[in-house]
């Protein structure tokens, strides 16, 4: 599959830049899944997208509380899932995350994966990999 926008990250400080393109490229989607192993930076990558709609609050990886929620004047609601520790879709439903895919709000979710057949179609799928020297972040 061809990646509709692709970006190299050599530093964490490139991510910045790459999140502003991502945004910009993003045009109205607001919901994106986040594929990568272990450690590829998609918490990192997420932290700098939110720093580009202008979150103040310190943003870090949900992974004990699944969804943490920040608002952003400009951009208003936006939720990062991380789904790492979910056992089962039947948990995911249980907290009302489909009710979170419906919103308008912007939702980043990482370990999509462990809810495939909760995701609408409407959501990007963000690849991330860690190559030798460099982040490869691929968007689809």
């Amino acid at each position: 599959m061809q990646a509709s926008f692709e970006f190299k990250a050599f530093r964490e400080a490139d991510l910045d830049l790459c999140a502003e393109k991502f945004l910009a490229w993003a045009a109205g989607r607001r919901k994106f899944a986040f594929y990568g192993e272990m450690g590829a930076g998609k918490t990192t990558f997420i932290r700098a997208i939110t720093r580009a709609l202008s979150v103040t609050d310190n943003v870090s990886s949900p992974t004990f509380s699944l969804v943490n929620e920040y608002f952003s004047v400009p951009f208003g609601t936006i939720y990062h899932c991380d789904f790492y520790r979910l056992k089962n879709e039947r948990e995911a439903r249980e907290i009302g995350v489909p009710e979170l895919f419906e919103t308008e709000a912007w939702c980043f979710v990482e370990w999509p994966e462990k809810i495939h057949n909760l995701l609408p179609s409407n959501f990007v799928k963000v690849v991330i990999k860690e190559e030798h020297d460099y982040r490869l972040i691929e968007i689809h």
